[in-house]
């Protein structure tokens, strides 16, 4: 409600929107591991929070600035962080479902390059959105002055592609073998 910024709101909150549909399409024919649809849950909290407040300005990552000695308001690193967990893991448990790759090792490496590709993806997304938009892009964007904002949103995504995959697949496989 009265989100900051509807266009920022809007263009957040559409890839949580996309993904719930997508995910009731698929809940009977493809249902995922109750690890699985949490952490999507939690990635579209993530997503709705910053789209209603703006990256840059989320409360709570305001009052940490000066605990940690922020410069700037690391609430985007969270959802970036978050955009190499979620997909990791879903292409993991994909892969392991329909069987399309053998060994862990492959499964890991195919798990982050298609966590790094989505967070390539997303940093031309919110370029295309800057260059057809102009000023009103800027809370989307959520740079903050930072001139490496880019490359450390997608090292925040491959950090979490890489910390789900340490933490999280072993959980994650024996839910998948009560499927």
């Amino acid at each position: 409600m009265h989100p900051k910024d509807m266009f920022t709101w809007f263009l957040e909150v559409v890839p949580a929107l996309l993904g719930a549909i997508a995910l009731l399409w698929t809940r009977t024919s493809f249902p995922l591991t109750p690890l699985l649809y949490t952490v999507i849950l939690a990635h579209c909290l993530i997503l709705m929070v910053g789209g209603h407040y703006t990256y840059a300005e989320v409360p709570l990552f305001d009052a940490l600035k000066p605990i940690f000695g922020w410069e700037r308001n690391n609430f985007d690193k969270l959802g970036h962080f978050f955009q190499g967990v979620t997909p990791a893991l879903l292409t993991r448990e994909i892969l392991l479902r329909k069987q399309i790759v053998n060994g862990k090792g492959w499964i890991n490496l195919f798990a982050i390059s298609i966590s790094l590709a989505f967070s390539a993806f997303y940093e031309l997304i919110e370029w295309w959105v800057a260059a057809a938009t102009g000023d009103s892009a800027e809370a989307f964007l959520g740079t903050q002055g930072y001139v490496w904002d880019t490359q450390s949103d997608m090292m925040f995504a491959l950090l979490g592609a890489i910390v789900a995959l340490i933490s999280l697949s072993r959980w994650q496989d024996r839910q998948l073998q009560n499927k």
